[in-house]
């Protein structure tokens, strides 16, 4: 009998790009969707592998319709952004459980070099290194974290980072900017921060008010947020240099040596821009 692996939500994007990983580890993958006929409780009772691939706020609710369906000598993943309120529900089965994040979209060309970050939460450990090894084989790399942990740091990675690019976005349009005539004064830096303004807005922005709006650690980063853009505002107005040197030299100071990191990645990133 050949090992079968199923991808609820598996017509979607990240779906395909999971299916040919699986397969090339020896699985039949099966998908299913809103247009196929294979229904996501006939995969969840068929496959040795079940992945829930479906937008954050449906995941919790389709884990809930396939759980009763789950035996435990079946394994229960979920590619989804959050991990705490996913990972519980797929404990209310009794299938072996383990938690995934692909920390990337689906228009990468394939998984190799990425990160997946792996939540395990109830699995042996022949199981979970199982499951990093059909990944790790690929080129990916894998980190471990717990859900809470792992929420905790998409706070930071993905709800702030994401709050700033649409700020930075709503500014533009809030000031009536035409982008185009900023073309001819464009810096490098200026061409990257609008290429993840871009990048975003071309994007559904259901997937970022998930992000932003169902973790339950994002409101208090977006405070810190708060807390930093008033304090270096009251700096800016005053015109005093000291002060501003002084503001920006905790933040160097945190930041330690990937400032010089960071300036090495960028310069190797304008350099490829330039060269184009």
């Amino acid at each position: 009998m050949s090992m079968k692996a199923g991808i609820i939500g598996g017509t979607g994007r990240m779906g395909q790009l999971f299916r040919p990983v699986f397969e090339r580890a020896g699985y039949e993958t099966l998908v299913s969707g809103r247009s196929t006929a294979l229904t996501n409780g006939e995969l969840a009772e068929t496959c040795d592998i079940v992945v829930v691939s479906v937008p954050i706020r449906d995941t919790v609710r389709v884990i809930g319709e396939i759980a009763p369906v789950m035996r435990d000598d079946q394994l229960l993943c979920d590619f989804t952004s959050l991990k705490v309120a996913p990972v519980a529900a797929m404990l209310r089965s009794k299938a072996q459980v383990i938690g995934l994040h692909p920390m990337f979209g689906p228009t990468v060309s394939s998984i190799a070099g990425q990160t997946i970050v792996i939540c395990p939460a109830r699995s042996t450990d022949a199981a979970l290194d199982y499951l990093a090894g059909i990944f790790t084989r690929e080129g990916a790399v894998c980190t471990l974290a717990t859900p809470e942990e792992h929420d905790r740091m998409m706070a930071v990675v993905q709800g702030l980072t994401h709050f700033v690019t649409i700020c930075m976005a709503d500014t533009l349009r809030r000031m009536n900017t035409d982008i185009r005539a900023t073309e001819a004064y464009m810096s490098p830096v200026y061409q990257i921060e609008l290429g993840l303004v871009g990048r975003l807005l071309s994007q559904d922005p259901a997937l970022y008010a998930d992000i932003l709006e169902q973790n339950p650690f994002v409101p208090e980063v977006l405070a810190a947020c708060r807390s930093a853009v008033g304090d270096l505002s009251a700096i800016v107005k005053t015109g005093d240099p000291d002060a501003f040197a002084e503001f920006f030299a905790q933040d160097s100071r945190h930041l330690g040596e990937y400032c010089k990191r960071g300036q090495d990645l960028t310069d190797a990133l304008i350099e490829c821009m330039v060269k184009k």
